[in-house]
């Protein structure tokens, strides 16, 4: 039998979770939970419809958290100007070196922007970056001219979130220190983001499932049976 340690035991013991609450509800049910010595983040899962094995059914896009996802970006630029880049924000800019460093094994960083003319250097190590969530893709603004703005984006709050091979999708939307009407607000931003990414070619139910949690949490189930209306 699985053994769970003393706080854990504690979430579970503080509502029934077998049931599916309101997102409202479930972020007071969450509030109510003991905490961790740390800031836990606090995410959202979806477990999705789609089949992720059809590549018109994949799922990724991005979202402005009205209230940012709490957390300090580490921002790398793939560019040929990386003083101009570092001006603008970047905490790793450059190229050729950048990629060696890759190539080597280090992945120091949450976020990788880059420039169209940068691109044909960055795709030999797609293999490296793609599988982790950190390749450069103009759908998602990763790949721009405009670095300034997209570095102005992401540090606001701006934050990706993609289909893994399971078809579920785990997005941050917070930390527990947030108040209860900002991490309400992050999640309705994503949860609409999410929505408006079903795929046109995908018939059937989208989002079939959806829960919050928190680093130290189990999941609360937020009932998706309204949302899956709003396709």
């Amino acid at each position: 039998m699985r053994k769970w340690h003393k706080r854990y035991k504690a979430c579970r013991e503080g509502a029934d979770l077998s049931e599916s609450f309101s997102l409202e509800k479930a972020v007071e049910v969450l509030a109510q939970m003991p905490c961790a010595r740390f800031d836990e983040t606090v995410e959202i899962v979806a477990r999705l419809g789609v089949d992720p094995r059809q590549s018109e059914q994949m799922v990724r896009g991005q979202v402005d958290l009205p209230h940012g996802s709490g957390k300090k970006i580490t921002l790398l630029i793939f560019t040929e100007h990386p003083q101009e880049a570092r001006e603008a924000g970047a905490d790793f800019a450059g190229l050729q070196e950048l990629i060696e460093k890759i190539q080597g094994g280090w992945l120091g960083f949450d976020v990788a922007l880059a420039t169209p003319t940068a691109m044909k250097e960055v795709r030999k190590i797609s293999r490296i970056l793609g599988p982790r969530g950190l390749m450069p893709n103009p759908k998602s603004g990763t790949v721009t001219n405009n670095i300034k703005k997209a570095i102005q984006e992401i540090q606001s709050g701006r934050i990706e979130f993609k289909m893994d091979k399971n078809a579920n999708v785990h997005t941050p939307i917070g930390k527990r220190s947030f108040k209860e009407t900002q991490l309400i607000e992050n999640a309705t931003a994503l949860i609409e983001a999410l929505i408006k990414a079903n795929p046109e070619s995908f018939k059937g139910r989208y989002i079939k499932s959806l829960s919050l949690c928190a680093t130290m949490t189990p999941g609360i189930r937020i009932d998706s049976e309204a949302l899956n209306k709003r396709q």
